[in-house]
């Protein structure tokens, strides 16, 4: 949204009926809290926000399970719960197992679960790609003013 003032994150039972389209708008920017005088608060949220926090869940859970394993070590537990790790070089699981714990503490800490979950998908699709047979081959650069020649 292009706004310059910041949309509201709370709103009474009452904006619903009243000034929808705010609110609305102010959900999909981020979770806002909807008070009501005769139950608990409820938090309104984009689908995406929901899905995201999910996802973050999931991984907290599966990295709490691989901290409390005591066989072998980060990258193997890591590797195990992750197995599309094994495309990476050894180097690259270690790596790999540092990054994700790092962009989790951060997502935990900022409360912003895309930190984690998008570190992980990345390490994800480059494993993939490794396993297409994607490799870093040296780029043969041409010069600007250097004509190139039909195939």
């Amino acid at each position: 949204m292009s706004t310059t003032q910041a949309l509201p994150r709370e709103f009474k039972s009452s904006d619903l009926s009243r000034s929808s389209a705010e609110v609305f708008a102010a959900a999909t920017e981020h979770p806002v809290t909807v008070t009501r005088r005769d139950g608990e608060t409820l938090v309104m949220m984009t689908d995406s926000e929901d899905r995201a926090r999910r996802e973050l869940l999931d991984l907290a859970a599966q990295l709490i399970a691989i901290a409390t394993d005591t066989k072998g070590t980060l990258t193997e537990r890591m590797s195990e719960v992750f197995p599309w790790m094994f495309a990476l070089s050894p180097q690259g699981r270690d790596d790999c197992a540092q990054a994700v714990l790092q962009a989790a503490r951060a997502s935990f800490s900022t409360k912003q679960p895309h930190l984690a979950v998008a570190e992980l998908t990345s390490w994800k699709e480059t494993a993939t790609a490794l396993a297409a047979g994607l490799r870093s081959d040296p780029v043969e650069w041409l010069d600007d003013d250097e004509p190139v020649e039909r195939p």
